[in-house]
Parts: structure tokens; sequence; C-alpha cells
């Protein structure tokens, strides 16, 4: 079956970063598999409207102003326009929200839920429990991730962070683990220490 995905962070391209290549990177695999994929982020200067990517990677770049560290304001009322006619027009089956410090990624989980699409998140970080910062992010992670349809941490610990942060029931969230492509990044062996093993 071939679904209309719909990733959706304020962390994209041009910036460049883990979570940006990770919601490319993904992009480009679940188009090669013949899903319809697209990316929803912020304005990034005068980088607004409909951009076309890699593999015909079609990235709406909406016209919201961002607020703290590269995220937008988050009103909820604002995005619903905008998000919700995207989404019917481009009939999205799943909304994926990627990075918890992402406000668009999470009002746009949040409309998509309440308009019956299917929602998943992905979680890139790991947070504390104790300082003013962790506390607001983990109170809002209960409240955005409460009504989310399945959750991905990248690593087994991100897994448990989750859970206990944001109060998710353990089956609801999988783990895909980060990996490097030792193809792509193998060490050279003549640099190879003889006596000690790195």
């Amino acid at each position: 079956m071939k679904y209309s995905i719909c990733m959706v962070s304020d962390f994209f391209y041009p910036n460049s970063g883990g979570v940006e290549a990770h919601v490319f990177q993904l992009s480009q695999c679940l188009l090669a598999m013949g899903h319809k994929v697209i990316v929803v982020t912020h304005s990034y200067g005068s980088r607004v409207g409909i951009r076309y990517m890699t593999s015909g990677l079609k990235v709406y770049y909406c016209p919201y102003k961002t607020f703290y560290k590269g995220c937008v304001l988050p009103t909820m009322l604002t995005t619903l326009p905008l998000l919700r006619n995207i989404f019917i027009r481009e009939q999205v089956d799943i909304v994926h929200g990627h990075s918890a410090f992402s406000t668009l990624a999470h009002e746009a989980m949040l409309h998509a839920g309440s308009m019956g699409i299917r929602t998943v998140f992905t979680d890139h970080s790991l947070f504390g429990f104790a300082d003013t910062s962790a506390i607001v992010t983990n109170n809002f992670l209960q409240v955005s991730l409460a009504q989310v349809d399945h959750c991905i941490c990248v690593s087994y610990t991100g897994k448990e962070n989750t859970v206990l942060r944001a109060n998710v029931t353990s089956h609801r969230v999988s783990v895909i683990p980060n990996a490097v492509d030792s193809a792509a990044f193998t060490p050279e062996p003549s640099r190879r220490s003889s006596d000690r093993a790195n």
C-alpha cells in the first residue's frame, strides 16, 4: 500500500544538522519505495512557498516567522488554516513530526489528529528532568504525545527517556537506531594503531 506522508519540522534545509539530514534522507527512502512524500517547514529568509528537491521531494516553506532557536511561535491558531489546506490538498494519510523542540511539528500533529489523520513522532534527543527548560518541555510533550498514534526514538536510551518524561506507554514507542553507513565511512587501514584498539 502506498501512502501520502507529510514530514513536519522546524528544522530543515537550508539549515544543516542531524534532524534536517534525517528528514531529508528518510523522505528520499520513502519516495524510492513509491510513497508520496512532502515536507512542511517554516520560511528561511526569502525561501517561502513551494520548492522541489532531489527525486521530486516537495517542500512547503510556510510563511511563519521563527520565535526562539529556529522554531515558530506556539499559537495553534495561526498554523491551522495553512496546515489544514496542505493536508487536504496533498491528501495526507500520515503526518510525521520530528524533534521535541519543533513547535511546528507538534502543532501539525495536533491538527492532523483532530482531522482524523494518523500521526507519528520521532524524538531525536535526550532530556533531563530537573531544570526549568526540561520541566516545561516534558509537560508540553505529555500533552502533545497523548494523541499521537506512535513514537519512534533513535536509541533504546532515548525510548526509556521519552517513556519517562512524556508518560507514553512503552508499547507505543519503537526504536530505529541511528547508525553509521560503514560503506561510506570506512577507516583508513594504514592509519590503524597496532598497539591499541580504537
